[in-house]
């Protein structure tokens, strides 16, 4: 029997991050429990962060992923917009790393191609699957929705995850000794 395994997606924004998490078992999807976590526009940057890592940690404490996804940083025209991104992005990864919890990241081209199909589907695609893949989610924001959208990702995706990390070299192994692991693992 597949033991279940729960899933965080996290889709970081400075205003708004949104937050879905999700059970796995073998191929079987289910959903849990969606929300956003916010800050206060009116804050300076550093209590705005600090808004979001409570909430963050608030998620993680309360529904104990066993893994995490967070959507990677896209560089849009506003390098100001992009920059305040990476900061709240940067509290979506740490949290769950203080927590000891494995984190993937994942582009949302790739979400968006895993859960709708193709790479450039809008906000209503997603939502309308993430609908049809899980029919009792209950999400009141695309947030929530997007963060699904990255869970469900993670679970077709985690497989991969879990391989590269067995495979991956040592810290401190020289590069020849990683070449040769390598090269034994092609012939295998």
């Amino acid at each position: 029997m597949t033991v279940p395994v729960r899933i965080l997606g996290i889709d970081p924004g400075l205003r708004r991050t949104g937050w879905g998490v999700v059970t796995v078992t073998g191929t079987k999807l289910a959903y849990v429990d969606c929300g956003v976590v916010t800050s206060d526009g009116d804050l300076p940057l550093a209590l705005r962060l600090r808004e979001l890592h409570e909430g963050i940690t608030r998620v993680v404490q309360g529904f104990a992923p066993d893994e995490v996804a967070v959507e990677e940083t896209f560089v849009n025209k506003d390098a100001q917009a992009t920059l305040k991104l990476g900061h709240a992005r940067a509290v979506a990864l740490l949290v769950p790393a203080l927590a000891g919890l494995p984190v993937s990241e994942y582009a949302a081209n790739l979400v968006k191609k895993t859960v709708c199909g193709a790479g450039h589907a809008d906000k209503v695609q997603i939502q309308a699957m993430v609908k049809f893949l899980m029919p009792k989610a209950e999400f009141k924001t695309a947030d929530a929705a997007d963060a699904l959208a990255i869970a469900v990702t993670h679970a077709n995706h985690r497989a991969s995850h879990a391989l590269t990390r067995r495979h991956a070299p040592v810290p401190g192994m020289s590069t020849l000794a990683a070449a040769r692991i390598a090269a034994a693992l092609a012939k295998a």
